[in-house]
């Protein structure tokens, strides 16, 4: 399940957050698999984990926002 969200521009860089979680069936190389293919092909980068006690990966992925400037 995945969640996107956007946080206001802080210091010129806007970033745009996705939040990913991973039951605990899934085991670490799994996880790195899919969160790597992520990075490669979406632009993603990891800002954050958390494992709760139930053993659930709770992961919050990050890019960039690039706005296009029109040139006169």
């Amino acid at each position: 399940m995945s969640r996107t969200d956007r946080r206001p521009p802080g210091r010129g860089v806007e970033w745009e957050f996705d939040k990913v979680s991973f039951s605990r069936e899934f085991s670490r190389n799994v996880v790195t698999k899919l969160l790597v293919d992520r990075a490669e092909h979406g632009g993603w980068e990891l800002d954050r984990v958390r494992i709760t006690a139930d053993g659930t990966r709770r992961v919050v992925l990050r890019r960039k926002i690039i706005r296009a400037v029109r040139t006169a």
